[in-house]
C-alpha cells in the first residue's frame, strides 16, 4: 500500500470531509490530524520532520492511501517528490469563511493552557503546537491578516509548483464530480460527506481535552 492522494489544503478547508470522501472512494484509509489523536504514537516522527529531521514517510504513512489536514499538508513537497505518481489535492474555501472557522477551532484550542497529564497526548500537543503555531503561522495566532496572508502564500505555493494534470483545487461545496473526474472514478450515489462543523469540532475538543484531577 502506498500514497496515491496527498492532501496539500490547511485544516478547516473541508478536510474531515474529504477524508470520508477518499476513503469511501476507496482510496483509505486516509491520514488526517484525528489519526495522530487516535495513534499519537508517530507524534514524534512528525515534530522531527517540522525541525528538519529525516522523515521516513513510509513508515510515518504506513497503512495509508492518502492524507489530509495538518500535520501531513505541511509537507506536501517532501510528500509529492517522495510518491511522484500520487495526485495532490488542494482543498480551499472562501478565506473570511475560513478564518472564522479555523480561528474559532484550532487556533482557539492552540492558544488555551495545557493540562496534559497523559504523556502521549504530551507529545502530540507538542508536534501539534510546533508545527501549527511556530512553523505555519509564525508564532502569531490572534491576527487575522496575517493569517490570511498565510492561506494565501499556501496556496500560491501548491498551484506554482505543481503541473495542473497532478493537482486539484479544489473546494468540498462543489461536491464529488471535480473530484471523481480528477482521479478518474465513478461518481458515487450518495451525498458529498459534510461534516466537522464548527460546533462539531469544539464538541469533540471539549470531550477529548484531558482533566486534572482536584487535589485532596
Amino acid at each position: 500500500m502506498t500514497i496515491k492522494v496527498i492532501g496539500a489544503g490547511f485544516g478547516r478547508t473541508g478536510t474531515l470531509s474529504m477524508k470520508a470522501a477518499l476513503e469511501h472512494l476507496s482510496l483509505g484509509p486516509c491520514y488526517h490530524m484525528l489519526e495522530v489523536v487516535g495513534k499519537p504514537d508517530k507524534a514524534d516522527a512528525w515534530y522531527d520532520a517540522a525541525q528538519g529531521g529525516t522523515a521516513d514517510w513510509d513508515d510515518i504513512l504506513e497503512g495509508y492511501q492518502s492524507s489530509v489536514d495538518w500535520p501531513a499538508c505541511y509537507f506536501w513537497r517532501p510528500l509529492a517528490a517522495h510518491y511522484p505518481d500520487a495526485k495532490v489535492i488542494l482543498t480551499v474555501r472562501d478565506e473570511a469563511a475560513w478564518w472564522d472557522s479555523i480561528n474559532n477551532t484550532i487556533l482557539r484550542n492552540m492558544r488555551g493552557t495545557d493540562q496534559v497529564i497523559d504523556p502521549a497526548r504530551l507529545r502530540m500537543r507538542r508536534m501539534a503546537r510546533h508545527l501549527i503555531v511556530e512553523r505555519v503561522f509564525g508564532g502569531i495566532l490572534d491576527d487575522r491578516e496575517h493569517a490570511l496572508a498565510v492561506y494565501r502564500q499556501n496556496i500560491k505555493e501548491v498551484t506554482e509548483a505543481l503541473p495542473k494534470d497532478r493537482l486539484l483545487v479544489f473546494d468540498v461545496a462543489q461536491g464529488w464530480e471535480p473530484l471523481c473526474e480528477f482521479l478518474n472514478l465513478a461518481i458515487p450515489d450518495i451525498p458529498f460527506p459534510r461534516t466537522n462543523s464548527t460546533s462539531e469540532f469544539q464538541e469533540r475538543a471539549a470531550a477529548n481535552r484531558p482533566r486534572i484531577a482536584p487535589e485532596t
